[in-house]
């Protein structure tokens, strides 16, 4: 996955990924050929989009007993309900995944994926909410590092994915805890982001809560904390000033340099604007879109205060 991120050409964006273990936008060519994944960090991202449709983002694949990758839609096909188009949905045997413990069809290489260990966490944002959720164990690490989180911690390593997602199951209910935060509330709330204190408290107030849970479902919690990635800090320093993008990124051109990324939400300054604060965005919008890149594109100017004030 050493590649850099392209100059030119028009591309399917498949949105953030962490699967190599930094910020990458997970490119398909549109003249097909494979998938590219392409630093951000530090890098200047010049783009337009290209119309307002949506695009297949293709599907996952079993590469071996524990692990998934990424395909691309070999049609470039437009995307149909749920991002993918009819084809690719239907070879999709990873999308059996989220029902897996509630019964259904299990395709073989599914079984096999989910007989694995997989981990519990959870996951606290800017704003103090806190999800749980699960993940296998290729993707203890990646996982979470996609989530935009500010502070999470593994609760148990269970034995299989079955398991781990009916624990999901229990503490949701027991708990009221969320399995899902909407993308736009990470991002409101790291705007509005003033101290870590309150998200702290928020997290170990669950974290002991999820821990008393588990006990009494005689399951012994091991708390592990996650080592938040060090391309968030910025983002994660309430100190840094930032003021939302007033533009939207899925729509005409853009031009910005990325100081930090959280998940899929990045900290960017614009070309010659150096007297301006960054700007906070989500990348992640761009999922399903067609972009071209170039380095003359660039955004519009804008002048806008700080969202922290």
């Amino acid at each position: 996955m050493d590649q850099a991120l392209p100059t030119s050409g028009t591309y399917v964006c498949h949105g953030i990924t962490w699967a190599s273990g930094d910020p990458r936008l997970l490119l398909a060519p549109v003249t097909a050929g494979p998938l590219v994944y392409a630093p951000v960090m530090g890098r200047r991202l010049g783009y337009q989009v290209s119309g307002s449709g949506r695009w297949c983002t293709g599907r996952y694949r079993f590469a071996d007993r524990v692990r998934v990758e990424a395909v691309a839609c070999p049609e470039r096909a437009p995307a149909e309900a749920g991002g993918q188009c009819a084809a690719c949905a239907g070879r999709d045997d990873f999308r059996f995944a989220h029902r897996f413990h509630s019964g259904g069809h299990v395709p073989d290489a599914l079984a096999a994926y989910m007989a694995q260990p997989h981990w519990l966490y959870l996951a606290t944002f800017a704003n103090g909410t806190t999800k749980i959720g699960t993940a296998a164990e290729p993707r203890k690490r990646s996982r979470l590092d996609e989530q935009g989180a500010l502070i999470a911690t593994y609760l148990v390593r269970s034995p299989d994915g079955r398991a781990v997602r009916c624990l999901e199951d229990a503490l949701t209910r027991r708990l009221g805890l969320t399995q899902t935060v909407r993308a736009a509330a990470k991002l409101t709330a790291l705007a509005e982001l003033r101290g870590l204190a309150p998200a702290r408290a928020a997290h170990q107030q669950r974290l002991d809560r999820a821990t008393d849970a588990l006990s009494g479902l005689n399951v012994p919690a091991t708390p592990e904390p996650w080592t938040p990635p060090g391309e968030g800090d910025l983002l994660r320093t309430p100190k840094t000033g930032r003021a939302l993008y007033p533009h939207d990124p899925r729509s005409g051109e853009h031009g910005l340099t990325v100081l930090s990324c959280l998940g899929s939400q990045v900290l960017a300054t614009l070309d010659g604007d150096s007297e301006q604060l960054p700007y906070l965005l989500d990348l992640g919008t761009l999922k399903g879109r067609r972009i071209v890149l170039g380095a003359q594109f660039s955004s519009p100017p804008a002048a806008v205060q700080s969202a922290l004030f």
